[in-house]
């Protein structure tokens, strides 16, 4: 017999299906509940209000695109893939993995508009979270490679380039829709920034291994 997830889990699994369906502001605590299969009082027992379901969620959105994002890292490298390639895959699971979050809610927009006025602290811890990630990789597959960047380019810098390509993507992409669009204009950015961050001698190397430009 299939273990039932801990109450909390199924809260945030049930909250996550209402804010989908109804967006934030038509969402509620009694909506949340009944989704949950409790009453408001054992609901208001895990989260004292609506906002604080909400950032609930959020986090825990985050904390999987992380997962995903670290997942397909490693995935990538092990399978001998160069620095752009790993760091396509690995942006690219985090962003398919928050994507999914919200598959099909016609409540996107506002949804992606109201987490910033409820959640701007968590959107910024994740934020600098993702950017270690990203220069945590950079790292070490330069060095595991023996790779190069441009001179006064630090991996630090090209993480932070690497984050702000993400989010310039999202500005022609608000909602991040078409996602198929998102995904591939974004994986053109990344793939002409980090070859314009690699040294010439690193260029060099990728050119002979046949790596996509």
């Amino acid at each position: 017999m299939q273990a039932k997830a801990p109450p909390q889990d199924r809260i945030l699994d049930a909250a996550l299906r209402v804010f989908r369906r109804h967006g934030f502001r038509r969402s509620s605590i009694e909506l949340a509940a009944e989704e949950a299969g409790l009453t408001r009082q054992a609901l208001y027992h895990h989260f004292a209000s609506k906002e604080a379901l909400f950032r609930a969620v959020l986090e825990r959105i985050y904390e999987q695109g992380l997962a995903a994002e670290i997942a397909a890292a490693k995935s990538a490298e092990d399978a001998g893939l160069e620095l752009a390639d790993i760091l396509v895959a690995e942006i690219g699971a985090r962003m398919q993995s928050l994507l999914a979050s919200l598959k099909d809610s016609p409540h996107t927009e506002e949804l992606f508009s109201e987490h910033l006025a409820q959640a701007r602290d968590i959107y910024q811890s994740y934020s600098n979270r993702f950017a270690d990630e990203i220069a945590t990789t950079i790292a070490r597959v330069c060095r595991k490679r023996k790779l190069k960047l441009e001179s006064g380019v630090s991996v630090r810098e090209l993480a932070r380039c690497v984050e702000m390509a993400i989010h310039g993507t999202k500005s022609a992409f608000p909602s991040m829709q078409p996602v198929d669009a998102f995904l591939k204009q974004l994986e053109t950015m990344l793939r002409m920034l980090i070859a314009g961050a690699m040294a010439p001698s690193a260029r060099k190397s990728l050119r002979k291994t046949g790596v996509r430009k």
